[in-house]
């Protein structure tokens, strides 16, 4: 049997309590279901007006889509959004972990979007979620009429030293959690912007509930996305320890044949501070209404 991320059931019921809390916190109609995928049941949550042009939202790792789905209202009401919660990751969907390094993710969200009715659909990623619409524009080229990748990942590689820092930090707060210690694990995502508190308090539950996907999506080559042409919008960072805003925006010229734009927000860090989410939805929203 396929091990659950959840350390135990109690765990799993916690993870969801505070799922639906912050999901109720959006103060936003909504309505949620349930489909069926080969990898495992998928939770799927859906906004705006059904006859709104379709936008599919893909969260960040580790952690749950309410939270980024914050970051993002406007959009929530102007399009028909279909925000999934990844599967293997803290949500709702099947608890059971899918690898990253593979297509498997690519090969779930277009099962998932067939499930959805939807043949071709703009789609948005962040963080961990980039790196899966980058699955899937590989895997299914054509199913993407345009796509937005933020802070994201499958461009460049999370540089060695943030990479060990974070590594080191995690271990020894699994031997003595202490809130210091998460601090100090969660400080390179914000760096001098304060550490949100419902941010923390939802990292604490992940860090103690669940098992930590510590792998992220494999980067993508120049000859793999050789068959996508959708419009694709590129927005890093330009505080990102994570993703670097100037790795990321010079090499996305190199992967992308119809990349309209590779931008910076700058003195972004990795986790957006509330003070960068309105142009976070102005770049996208003049990207999405943008004809092609």
């Amino acid at each position: 049997m396929t091990q659950s991320i959840y350390k135990t059931p109690t765990g799993e019921a916690e993870m969801h309590a505070i799922y639906d809390q912050k999901l109720a916190k959006l103060n936003l109609p909504y309505e949620s279901i349930t489909l069926d995928t080969s990898f495992g049941h998928t939770h799927v949550l859906q906004f705006g007006p059904p006859a709104a042009p379709p936008l599919v939202l893909l969260h960040g790792g580790n952690s749950i889509n309410p939270l980024n789905l914050g970051w993002l209202k406007p959009l929530l009401t102007r399009y028909r959004v279909y925000a999934p919660d990844t599967i293997g990751h803290p949500g709702k969907s099947a608890p059971t972990r899918i690898s990253p390094r593979d297509d498997s993710y690519g090969r779930w969200l277009v099962e998932l979007l067939d499930a959805l009715g939807l043949e071709q659909t703009a789609i948005m990623g962040g963080s961990y979620g980039a790196g899966i619409l980058l699955k899937t524009a590989v895997t299914a080229p054509n199913r993407i009429s345009k796509a937005i990748l933020f802070i994201p990942s499958g461009i460049v590689s999370i540089p060695m030293k943030t990479m060990g820092s974070m590594l080191w930090g995690l271990a020894a707060y699994k031997i003595a959690p202490s809130p210091d210690r998460l601090k100090r694990i969660m400080q390179p995502m914000f760096l001098d912007n304060p550490i949100d508190p419902e941010v923390e308090q939802i990292t604490e539950a992940v860090f103690r509930l669940t098992i930590i996907e510590t792998a992220m999506p494999k980067n993508v080559t120049q000859a793999e996305l050789a068959d996508f042409h959708a419009p694709t919008l590129v927005i890093a960072a330009g505080d990102d320890r994570l993703f670097p805003a100037t790795a990321v925006t010079n090499r996305a010229p190199e992967l992308f044949p119809n990349l309209v734009a590779a931008e910076t927000i700058p003195g972004a860090s990795h986790y957006l501070a509330p003070r960068y989410h309105a142009e976070l939805n102005e770049r996208c929203l003049a990207f999405l209404e943008m004809d092609q």
